[in-house]
């Protein structure tokens, strides 16, 4: 291949060679001398290619026989350390087992002492006493997973822990210590330390996160009466102070504030519990409006009593009287009657509102039995949807069941007793009514047989 393309560049170059000389040599024997003269100038220069082609091949030829001996080379250093690797591992075999038997008893002592610090590190971990030592696990996380016999610092250190973790229970303290609020950033505040139970700041209850190594407030605080002893026992320096404890270090306080709370509660009850809200302050509204009317009507009858002979317009018995006082001239079956309608046309703005009351307090309830109804329905739907695999589906739709059913239940018990009193009430003054009626017809009578 490479003679032909020698051929090839000669054949180019003659070609090149001759155009010009075609042009300028005027006869051929010039043209002849022309053509000799560059044959032997091209094989001159193929010459010289072919000794630089066989130099470059010797240099070739030195670098393989360079890279086999290298090769060569590094293959018996593999056979070498290979052999040199097998022997290792048959001496670290007999040094683990020189371990073993050098250990004696001591091997038990080792599992006795990750065993200890594996129960220590997870009980430290979590307790509020690292709230105020802090990094007290990272010595016992180190002996619990250590592949080594223990130095005597080490279970030293061990038996610190242990020993601080006990004393530090019966302790009440107070220290300093970073608070991450819940709205975000972080204060310094006096912290209290009951024993291993709990945390409390100034007035509220405090937990520690045993991941973050943080001390923060509870997203909710307890019932009030729970709190309202907080203040006086961080105010108290001496004697007893009573306290509510957790021993469950914060677990009891956390399930106590995911309980849900009156609000909450009520807004389970959902649009039935509204109406049943609505039902019941209506009927109050009513019964408050029936209240003060009465009570002004039984006022303006009792003034009204005191003078029996000047009756006046604006009270039901003035009313009456006045009837009496047009109808002194008839006989007393027709007085009668004429009084009788007089207390009946007074009666309905009296008793008015006490039925509607009344009607209230028998819808209530039957409001909160709908929601029973409609809250087991979607129970029973969620049961067909999802199963009955996660409780916490149907907690909402029972929720509302039973939250209903109370608040019907707590709505018609007042609706009951405010439509007693204001019926009482109501029937009091119609009562007053029909006495002196009565008697202004057994005096009409009276004076007709004298």
């Amino acid at each position: 291949m490479r003679k032909v393309l020698a051929s090839i560049s000669v054949a180019a170059a003659m070609m090149m060679a001759v155009a010009p000389v075609s042009a300028n040599v005027g006869n051929l024997d010039q043209l002849l001398q022309q053509v000799k003269k560059d044959r032997i100038s091209e094989r001159k220069l193929n010459k010289e290619r072919e000794q630089e082609f066989l130099s470059e091949r010797a240099d070739k030829l030195a670098l393989l026989k360079k890279a086999k001996k290298a090769q060569a080379a590094e293959e018996a250093r593999q056979v070498r350390l290979q052999k040199q690797f097998n022997a290792n591992e048959l001496a670290l075999v007999e040094k683990e087992t020189e371990l073993e038997n050098a250990k004696g008893t001591l091997g038990e002592m080792f599992g006795v002492v990750r065993q200890a610090a594996g129960d220590t590190v997870g009980r430290i971990s979590t307790s509020i006493v690292s709230a105020q030592y802090k990094g007290r696990g990272e010595l016992l996380s180190k002996l619990a997973e250590a592949k080594e016999l223990p130095t005597l610092t080490e279970l030293e250190e061990l038996w610190f822990a242990l020993q601080t973790e006990m004393t530090e229970s019966g302790k009440v303290v107070k220290f300093n210590s970073e608070v991450v609020e819940l709205e975000g950033g972080s204060t310094e505040q006096a912290v209290t330390r009951v024993g291993t139970f709990n945390l409390l700041a100034e007035d509220k209850y405090l937990l520690f996160g045993a991941d973050t190594g943080t001390v923060q407030p509870l997203g909710r605080q307890p019932d009030g009466y729970v709190v309202g002893l907080v203040p006086a026992f961080n105010s108290h320096t001496e004697g007893f102070e009573p306290l509510y404890i957790d021993p469950s270090q914060g677990l009891i306080l956390g399930l106590q504030t995911a309980k849900a709370t009156l609000t909450e509660r009520y807004h389970q009850g959902g649009v039935v519990g509204y109406i049943i809200t609505g039902v019941l302050a209506l009927g109050f509204l009513i019964a408050i409006e029936r209240f003060i009317t009465l009570g002004f009507i039984g006022a303006k009858i009792r003034r009204q009593l005191k003078d029996t002979s000047t009756p006046s317009e604006g009270n039901p018995l003035g009313r009456i009287l006045k009837v009496y006082q047009e109808n002194k001239a008839s006989d007393t079956e027709n007085l009668e009657l004429k009084l009788d309608e007089a207390v009946l046309r007074e009666t309905p703005r009296i008793e008015r509102g006490v039925a509607i009351i009344k009607i209230l307090a028998a819808i209530a309830p039957l409001l909160g039995l709908l929601g029973t109804v409609t809250g087991m329905i979607k129970t029973f739907e969620s049961i067909t949807l999802f199963g009955t695999g996660d409780p916490k589906v149907m907690a909402g739709s029972i929720s509302m069941a039973l939250v209903t059913t109370a608040q019907g239940l707590i709505a018609a018990l007042p609706l009951i007793l405010v439509h007693s009193l204001v019926a009482a009430r109501s029937k009091s003054i119609v009562q007053v009514l029909d006495e002196q009626s009565a008697g202004i017809v057994a005096a009409h009578a009276e004076q007709e047989k004298a």
